[in-house]
């Protein structure tokens, strides 16, 4: 290779900066030469090396220092772009023991605030000194704010759309039929020997543009696996509650059920009142938000969990079939996130599947066209499966099967 094949020779770089050095040293540019880094591949490489490398013991390593650590969190910002800054992070709290030294607001203020970093410092929780909880506000904050502003729009659309959609329903309920309006509507079907019309479409009246067309109920599991659905849960929550025609409520739950519905203003809020970890019953979030439905046909209750009950699984299903039998719809969603395909109970999906709670994952950019067909109260299987979601399947369906856990 010659010095005019400079894509050759980038593609050999990044094979030398994924490999590392010692044996990778050798990788050559087909000329006989070895890969020269540059002073700048050289400042990447050792970033790279000081987490991937062998693990550094002693006064020299790099977990062991404060300042080393903010000075190679600046480092990978200038050298790498902000997807691989954010996986880099991610390692380093694992790898460098970095989850405790962002109890430091010094730290704090060098890491680059991301969704895993907000998920991190939630985790934290109350282990968060009081010196650095400004500090961790001000990151979640960042974070939440920008995904409200990436999210917002999107979700207003979908969701105002279809409450106006569903108000213009031709299938209103019995107290609900404009019955002048229907007959007007139906006078081509007037059936002379019976001397009655026959209505073909039924015309509800229009609701008041001010008037709570839905209540929302979003049920949040906060085992640590759950943090991410937490973070986004919570920025859709702030959203919808700022709609004057939804009443929104929140509830996260562990083995204890806690309401953060006087919160929802504010996703910081919210956050910092979550405690991750613990156990988990979710028959007991069920049966508080069960008390809370006041009319069930135009209550969504979305239950955000990987189903991994650690109550009674028997109750949690009885009460799920309960709530659709009151007419409510309900979804569970086995992860609110964009890491792919979420580790969960397939068996408990199932049986939710089998009374007529459809489960699955999808994607904070999905939610609020999930969300519009659920007020709408169209078929949120067919929904997901016109989007490619894979959903668990009722039990003892044949030719069907609950997805396995990866």
């Amino acid at each position: 290779m010659t010095d005019t094949e400079p894509g050759k020779r980038d593609r050999l770089t990044r094979w030398r900066l994924v490999l590392g050095g010692d044996d990778a040293d050798g990788i050559t540019t087909g000329a006989g030469g070895a890969i020269r880094l540059t002073d700048t591949d050289l400042r990447r490489d050792r970033a790279l090396d000081e987490l991937y490398g062998s693990p550094r013991k002693g006064p020299g390593s790099l977990a062991s220092s404060s300042p080393r650590v903010a000075r190679w969190l600046g480092d990978i910002r200038g050298y790498f772009p902000s997807s691989v800054v954010q996986v880099m992070q991610a390692d380093a709290m694992d790898r460098l023991g970095l989850r405790q030294l962002l109890l430091e607001p010094e730290m704090l203020r060098t890491v680059q605030p991301d969704i895993n970093l907000v998920s991190t410092l939630i985790g934290l929780g109350r282990a968060i000194p009081e010196r650095s909880r400004d500090t961790a506000r001000e990151v979640v904050r960042h974070v939440t704010k920008e995904l409200e502003e990436r999210l917002r729009s999107k979700t207003v659309q979908a969701v105002s759309g279809a409450l106006n959609r569903a108000a213009r329903t031709r299938r209103p309920r019995h107290r609900d039929i404009d019955w002048n309006r229907t007959i007007a509507a139906n006078l081509k079907h007037y059936q002379p020997e019976y001397r009655t019309v026959v209505p073909e479409r039924l015309v509800g009246f229009a609701r008041r543009s001010s008037e709570i067309q839905r209540e929302i109920i979003l049920c949040i599991d906060q085992s640590g696996s759950m943090a991410e659905s937490v973070v986004y849960a919570s920025v859709f929550g702030a959203v919808l509650a700022s709609l004057s025609t939804v009443r929104t409520r929140m509830v996260v739950f562990d083995t204890e059920v806690v309401d953060l519905t006087e919160e929802l203003d504010d996703p910081v809020d919210v956050l910092f009142g979550v405690q991750l970890g613990g156990g988990t019953d979710i028959n007991r979030a069920l049966v508080y938000c069960q008390e809370q439905i006041s009319t069930p046909d135009e209550t969504v209750l979305i239950l955000i969990s990987d189903l991994y009950e650690g109550g009674i699984a028997e109750e949690m299903v009885r009460r799920a079939s309960s709530i659709v039998g009151s007419g409510a719809t309900m979804i569970a969603l086995l992860a609110l996130s964009d890491n792919g395909h979420p580790s969960f109970d397939s068996a408990h999906a199932a049986r939710l599947a089998g009374v007529g709670v459809p489960a699955f994952a999808c994607t904070p950019d999905q939610f609020p066209e999930l969300m519009a067909t659920a007020i709408e109260r169209r078929d949120v299987t067919e929904w997901a499966a016109s989007h490619g979601i894979p959903t668990s399947r009722a039990e003892g369906v044949p030719g069907s099967a609950a997805p396995s856990q990866p």
